[in-house]
């Protein structure tokens, strides 16, 4: 056996997992990417962001107190919709702090719950299953391509890795990766 695990028994290799997913965790906890309070500098587009003017059209349509500012807003979210290539419903339940980089090939569905400061690559798909939706946490990362189904509950501070395809609830500060989806800790 080579590498880093080399020599070490599953035992010390799974503290040394937990130790270090721990230590991940502190990070991000000491860069200021709360769980609970939206940073909405995240969602300000600068220069050329489609995914970020596409959620400003969410936000837009959110706020409008009139029914032409509405249709505007729709109209607008209509057009980013086509040049992101992404469906992201205009009502959707979407918290602050929302950063989609990639917009590319995201779905949403209507129902879905995404919690403050959520990071969403492309071509991920949150979607029901079973007459059920996910509900993400706060400061959730979602890697290229991954797919969330049914009534997941994804926690605070999680990451799905990249072409994961997540049927169980994701604990707060785990990451899912796999086909099916493995909790690491």
């Amino acid at each position: 056996m080579s590498g880093r695990g080399a020599g070490r028994t599953g035992r010390e290799r799974r503290t040394m997992m937990r130790e270090a997913h721990a230590s991940r965790l502190d990070e991000r906890k000491a860069t200021g990417n709360s769980a609970v309070e939206p940073d909405w500098q995240r969602e300000f587009a600068r220069g050329w962001m489609p995914g970020a003017k596409l959620i400003r059209t969410l936000r837009d349509w959110q706020g409008a107190r009139s029914g032409v500012a509405r249709k505007f807003a729709v109209l607008r979210h209509r057009f980013w919709s086509a040049v992101t290539g992404a469906d992201i419903p205009i009502n959707s339940k979407i918290s602050g702090g929302f950063l989609i980089p990639h917009p590319c090939g995201i779905v949403i569905h209507p129902a879905v719950e995404v919690g403050p400061n959520c990071l969403i690559f492309q071509n991920v798909t949150l979607g029901m299953r079973g007459g059920g939706v996910p509900r993400l946490g706060g400061h959730v990362l979602i890697g290229a391509g991954a797919v969330v189904l049914g009534s997941v509950t994804i926690g605070d501070h999680a990451v799905v890795g990249a072409n994961a395809v997540v049927l169980q609830d994701v604990p707060a500060g785990a990451t899912a990766v796999g086909n099916p989806a493995k909790i690491l800790h």
